[in-house]
């Protein structure tokens, strides 16, 4: 049994249904309650029955379902229209329009008969006294949808022109269709135009801004306002996710996914909606969704995925190629049957060119995580390497190969093995052929040990003895990286000692002995990272005089040669880290930013982001967030297209940190969402990625974007831990997604966050984050209706103000109770509890106050003392509205005069800091005066009040704010005849 035994149970029900989720449950219960609406034989029961039948059935995927209940609607009015009371009769005319729109999106209704319709809805609406405004609006959208611009421009004219009646749409929706006709004759700017109060929340409705989001998505990638797509989207997916109506503007955002890059995300969307692909309830939106659903997929394909497995309509499995295939058949077969229909071809030609789009944006990061995407097929191609078809140049590649090698160019590597594959089957000297290998062994790692011998052999059969050594000791240092140190360090010893000799013999060059010091000193620098603490002062040492002993050898030496110039750079680098290691943090930042500049001076940026990184984490320890941001800065400038996507990440989620802690949250914003995208890049999403979006949320959080933020957040928590991240990121994470929440009036999930926080924060030794999180709960949980709850979570936060002695937590948590108290009108004693639980914060307070021996406290305490007085007064004024005899509601209200009035002589002892709170005090004990027919007192509170202001500045709100409600009580009390 549902219960429905009268009107009001009916009411109540139906009202109930219409806060479910849309969708066919939601749809069946309305039908039941139009049943049981014919049970009780009162005609508006019936009419209010089915009224609430074609709302739902408008707010669902089964929208061909409206027709059957409007009719039957239509015949009773025009049967028995005094059975229709005042809302009743303005919500029939109403949802003429929703039948106008309704035939038009169904292709089985004759346009005929929509024409038809048409001049029925015109009629009736002129009999009954309202503006041709909304059947003009009507007029349009059939000539828009069919193609016939002359007629729409014509009707979208006489749309606006025409007078705003209560028949016409909301503010919002006609801005929609105004921005959308605007699209679709190609003028994006002017459509944003119409859009921006929807947008910035001006105007809205049940489905705006969702649908306005939605469709401004692709206007804002063509106009190249790529921000603003991506916070459109963020935003208005949280909104149409959840909305089983609204499968138009969620093909939109399907589509914004298809065009920026994101195909990934794209796939996610689908999978979220599955009967979206089935649902024939709504042919136009299966249209629409079919069409994007088909770009997608053409997309995937393109980017050689289309055996990639995807969501697809029920039944199956489906690959991207194959569901590619069946959209593009459904759309174009859903189009064909509205222009049979229209007798044009508009709807086909609109589903062709929707499909074949080709991407706006080769990338956009959105911040949320999702799957990288994947590349087709990926053949690196060295700078040096040539087309297959062609005869190689080999000397002209090993000519750029060497050049590149020389001058120390990130694809050296490459063009040496496009050197080796050319040279198949001919005969090299054995320099090129000592070349060759020595790259080789350097792109092998571990594995080119050997390798590295090979190429010592090499040059040592070309004449390069030196070479020949130093080969050897680049072969010795890949030992080191292995964790062989002490094999390493012996070997490089005998080379080290072999290379001065010959020198000292003028066997060999600069270069080639620098190589092998410089390896000797990478040995020895490996070696002070591993060593025993007892020994690392002597193994750094030895170090020390390794690095002094490059740049005495190179000094004055390097010239032009950029490998010299790289050894002394490389060397100063060494000595900073020596001294970070010794403490020596100034003295290390002094050498770090000399190397930096020495590799920049070099004509070797790239090797300079390493040490700007260091230097910009020492400049933070000791305070200089400037050098720390310039570092910074300038390693992401000198990383240029040779940073690869980990260091990236890393580099602009540091300068997003920093900028962070100087307040510049925007920008700050941006570099931590190029921190989140490399992070996905770099297939480092759960660990470094989650981080970069944590701390997106965080400063989205921070401009007040929070359904951004909101999402941004939502997306990194599952991939925070503890074990990762510490509980206290994920403490914060929640604790940001709760305020988010908050804000956008989701108050019970927003205290699921804040109780979820205030659970592991429950176990930290401070338990003040604790208490604030439960308090914060408690307030959401209030907002949300969950009373009872809610005091439980505020008796919670007081108990741990208690604890920690901060006297302000716990008043203010009292005082939250004694309002919730007084809310709950269904529990005896509501009031009584209120006003004891109030009169235990003043109590609390006060006793605090007597006890404080502080000044600074004992200010912050007597102005918490005024405020409770004055929420006292505030409440017993509140409880006395009830109902109740004159007697018990003129004592509840001398009693609330004596609070506020204490609350008002509490603030005055602060004197001028506190005046507005003063002021605002005597206003409310001159209502409540009045209110006692005293308007004398009453009176002289006002003037009190307006003489407070003398001499108040122009600029000062609250003042002009006071000055004007005393006024007021000033002209209602003489009313009253007591002003005098």
């Amino acid at each position: 049994m549902s219960g429905i035994t009268d009107f009001d149970s009916l009411r109540r029900a139906m009202a109930e249904n219409s806060e479910e989720p849309e969708g066919p449950a939601r749809n069946a219960r309305a039908e039941q309650l139009l049943a049981e609406a014919e049970q009780l034989n009162i005609p508006l029961a019936v009419i209010e029955a089915l009224g609430h039948q074609l709302k739902v059935y408008n707010y669902s995927s089964e929208k061909d379902k409206m027709f059957v209940p409007f009719a039957r609607l239509l015949r009773m009015w025009d049967e028995r229209p005094e059975d229709f009371d005042e809302y009743e009769t303005h919500s029939l005319h109403w949802v003429f329009k929703w039948m106008s729109s309704g035939m038009l999106d169904q292709p089985h209704v004759p346009l005929a008969s929509i024409e038809k319709w048409l001049g029925e809805m015109e009629h009736r609406y002129r009999l009954a006294g309202h503006s041709e405004r909304a059947v003009r609006s009507a007029e349009f959208s059939v000539a828009a949808h069919v193609g016939d611009v002359p007629r729409a421009e014509r009707a979208y004219a006489a749309w606006l022109a025409a007078d705003r009646d209560a028949m016409a749409d909301c503010h919002a929706c006609e801005l929609h269709g105004q921005g959308w006709w605007q699209v679709a004759r190609d003028r994006d700017a002017e459509a944003l135009r119409l859009w921006r109060p929807v947008l910035e929340g001006e105007f809205t409705c049940a489905h705006e801004p969702h649908t306005v989001l939605a469709s401004s998505l692709v206007p804002l990638l063509r106009l190249g306002r790529l921000d603003e797509a991506r916070a459109n989207h963020l935003r208005g997916f949280r909104l149409v996710r959840a909305m089983e109506s609204m499968r138009g503007a969620y093909a939109d955002h399907v589509e914004f996914c298809a065009l920026t890059g994101n195909e990934a995300r794209g796939l996610e969307l689908l999978a979220q909606r599955p009967a979206y692909f089935t649902d024939d309830g709504h042919p136009r939106s299966k249209l629409e969704f079919m069409s994007v659903v088909a770009l997608l997929m053409d997309r995937l394909t393109a980017l050689g995925l289309g055996d990639r497995r995807v969501s697809g309509p029920a039944g199956r499995a489906w690959t991207a190629r194959e569901l590619a295939a069946h959209a593009r058949e459904e759309a174009l077969a859903l189009a064909a049957r509205f222009d049979e229909r229209n007798g044009t071809g508009h709807i086909s030609e609109r589903a062709r060119a929707r499909m074949d789009q080709g991407p706006l944006v080769d990338r956009l990061p959105l911040g949320v995580r999702t799957a990288t995407r994947a590349a087709s097929v990926s053949v690196p191609v060295a700078v040096a390497d040539v087309p297959r078809d062609t005869e190689p140049d080999l000397p002209a590649l090993i000519a750029e190969a060497r050049r590149l090698s020389d001058t120390l160019q990130p694809n050296a590597i490459e063009a040496w093995a496009a050197v080796s594959r050319a040279a198949e089957g001919v005969e090299l000297d054995a320099l090129d052929r000592a070349e060759i290998a020595d790259h080789r062994a350097m792109d092998l790692g571990p594995e080119g040990i050997g390798v590295f011998e090979e190429a010592a052999e090499l040059y040592a059969e070309a004449g390069d003895p030196g070479e020949a050594l130093a080969a050897r000791a680049r072969g010795a240092y890949v030992r080191a990286l292995t964790g062989d140190v002490t094999q390493a360090l012996t070997s490089v010893a005998d080379l080290y000692e072999q290379v001065l000799a010959l020198y000292a013999e003028d066997g060999t060059g600069v270069r080639q002995t620098a190589a092998v010091l410089m390896s000797r000193a990478r040995i020895l620098m490996r070696a002070v990272h591993e060593a025993e603490e007892a020994v690392s002062q002597a193994v750094a040492a030895d170090a020390e005089t390794a690095a002094r002993e490059v740049l005495a050898l190179v000094d004055g030496r390097a010239g032009d040669d950029v490998r010299l110039a790289s050894r002394a750079a490389e060397a100063q680098a060494m000595l900073a880290e020596l001294a970070a290691l010794s403490g020596e943090v100034e003295r290390a930042a002094e050498l770090f930013a000399r190397a930096s500049e020495a590799f920049v001076g070099a004509g070797l940026p790239w090797f300079a982001v390493e040490y700007e990184a260091r230097l910009a984490g020492l400049a933070h320890h000791l305070g200089d967030t400037a050098e720390a941001e310039r570092a910074l800065r300038a390693a992401l400038e000198h990383g240029g297209p040779q940073l690869e996507a980990p260091g990236r990440a890393q580099l602009h989620l540091q300068l997003a940190e920093v900028l962070g802690g100087r307040g510049l949250s925007e920008e700050a914003a941006e570099h931590a969402l190029e921190a989140a995208h490399w992070a996905d890049e770099a297939g480092e999403s759960r660990t470094l990625g989650a981080w970069a979006r944590q701390q997106l949320g965080g400063f989205l959080l921070r401009q007040g974007r929070f359904a951004e933020a909101a999402e941004v957040l939502e997306s990194a928590l599952p991939d925070l831990s503890a074990e990762t991240h510490g509980d206290g990121a994920v403490v914060q994470t929640q604790w940001w997604l709760g305020d988010c929440l908050s804000e956008l009036g989701e108050h019970h999930a927003a205290a699921e966050r804040r109780l979820q926080a205030a659970e592991i924060a429950r176990h930290w030794p401070e338990q003040h984050d604790h208490a604030t999180l439960a308090h914060l709960a408690a307030e959401s949980l209030g907002h949300a209706g969950r009373l009872a709850e809610a005091d439980r979570a505020y008796a919670r936060a007081g108990a741990l103000w208690r604890d920690l002695g901060n006297v302000h937590g716990l008043v203010r948590s009292l005082r939250a109770r004694a309002w919730l108290a007084l809310r709950v009108d269904d529990v005896e004693g509501g009031a009584d509890t209120a006003c004891e639980l109030m009169a235990s914060a003043v109590e609390e307070c006060a006793a605090a106050l007597d006890a404080a021996a502080d000044e600074e406290a004992r200010g912050r305490l007597t102005a918490e003392l005024g405020h409770t007085h004055r929420q006292f007064g505030d409440l017993l004024a509140r409880s006395a509205a009830e109902d109740a005899e004159d007697e018990s509601i003129r004592a509840s209200l001398e009693e609330a005069l004596s609070q506020v009035t204490r609350a008002a002589a509490v603030f005055a002892a602060l004197g001028d800091d506190a005046l507005h709170s003063r002021t605002g005090a005597e206003l409310a004990a001159g209502w409540l005066e009045a209110d006692l027919s005293r308007p004398a007192e009453a009176a002289a509170r006002a003037r009190a009040v307006l003489a407070a202001y003398d001499g108040a500045e122009a600029g000062d709100e609250a003042a002009r704010e006071r000055r004007a409600e005393a006024e007021q009580m000033l002209q209602v009390v003489e009313e009253q005849g007591g002003g005098e």
